[in-house]
């Protein structure tokens, strides 16, 4: 198993190198770039602009402050809507964010301070990444965690039960629930959820913004653990929604493939009650693919699942934080996030491949390749 585990710790490594390539390159050469973000401020104020150098380019924070040249320049044609502009200017701010330097030679500084967990300050707001990162990580974490649980609480039980009773009243009627939910998109149940509950249209009982209320700090313990369980609970619905389908399919699917194997006719024929053999031989396989998959299904939830909903619901969390980054093109944040996701996401998928192990010790990963 060491070696098993060694391998895939040395595998991360080009696969983390190339999901860093792609998305530079396809960013890189997307328009409305930071040069571009801080030449239209300064078209539509024209008077100066300040510039933050972010981490991406692994630099010092530096402002830049220079007057507005009136006179047309050929320099800055590259830059759309930089007619007018002095290119001594435009060079300025190129240097401040490090689009003097090639993208090559960008992006193996950038590669090289990630190394080293230094990934800069964002160029658009006076905090580390690092610090953004922290900051905004407690509300994903929660609407991760919660999510997660209730999701696993929802779908493993409803998934054994429409197992054992297959093609009964209550499996067609649970599958009916089960398709609908995998039908809505959570986004939309969200915004439903605002109209009926938010005070959209018809009830106003659930807030509609952030974590915790504004006086939460003031308030006793009881109160707090309430006040946060209230402004969670639309949110976590809205993802719990679009979560248990798939997983209750997959629970009842492993289920039925245990029960129809010999060993479980084997153990009814010694005469063994309906609930030891569920319990006692059936579950451990069926679970076996479900529980190992917790730690992906938590990161999936944690980074991915999360972005709509802290959108919608204006919880600024990593989601909101990611949006309001690839709107600004503020490349330290994105590419941090990203190089730290990804980092995350292969570590706990390597995870999961350990939980197999550790559920099913008759599962051996060193007998086959990687």
């Amino acid at each position: 198993m060491l070696a098993y585990v060694l391998r895939r710790l040395m595998l991360m490594v080009p696969t983390l190198f190339g999901i860093m390539v792609i998305n530079f390159i396809i960013v890189q050469a997307a328009p409305g770039g930071p040069v571009e973000q801080i030449i239209a401020q300064v078209q539509g104020l024209g008077v100066e602009a300040t510039a933050r150098v972010g981490g991406g380019a692994g630099s010092e924070t530096q402002s830049a402050q220079k007057p507005v040249q009136g006179q047309p320049s050929g320099g800055a044609g590259k830059y759309r809507g930089a007619q007018g502009l002095d290119p001594e200017f435009i060079k300025d701010i190129e240097r401040q964010f490090g689009f003097d330097k090639p993208m090559h030679e960008r992006f193996f500084l950038m590669m090289g301070n990630y190394a080293t967990f230094d990934f800069g300050e964002s160029f658009f707001r006076d905090q580390k990444v690092v610090d953004l990162v922290i900051d905004k990580m407690p509300v994903s974490i929660s609407l991760g965690l919660w999510t997660t649980l209730l999701v696993y609480l929802i779908s493993i039980p409803l998934g054994i039960a429409k197992a054992v009773r297959d093609g009964t009243r209550f499996d067609a009627m649970t599958s009916g629930v089960v398709v609908v939910g995998n039908a809505i998109p959570g986004f939309l149940f969200a915004i439903l959820l605002i109209v009926l509950f938010a005070g959209g249209r018809y009830f106003d009982w659930f807030p509609l913004r952030g974590l915790v209320s504004e006086d939460w700090e003031t308030l006793a313990w009881p109160a707090r653990i309430a006040d946060y369980f209230w402004h969670i609970t639309l949110p976590i619905l809205s993802m719990v929604i679009g979560g248990f389908a798939s997983l209750t399919m997959l629970t009842k699917n492993s289920f039925m493939e245990e029960i129809n194997k010999q060993y479980v006719l084997t153990a009814r024929a010694k005469g063994l009650s309906e609930h030891r053999v569920l319990y006692g031989h059936v579950f451990r396989n069926a679970m076996l693919i479900v529980i190992a998959g917790f730690p992906s299904a938590f990161i999936g939830i944690l980074f991915t699942g999360s972005m709509l909903t802290e959108i919608i619901f204006s919880l600024d969390g990593l989601g909101l934080l990611g949006f309001e980054a690839l709107i600004k093109r503020d490349y330290p944040v994105m590419f941090g996030t990203l190089y730290v996701f990804t980092l995350m996401g292969l570590i706990l998928g390597l995870i999961g491949d350990l939980m197999y192990h550790v559920i099913d010790p008759r599962i051996d990963f060193e007998k086959r390749e990687v």
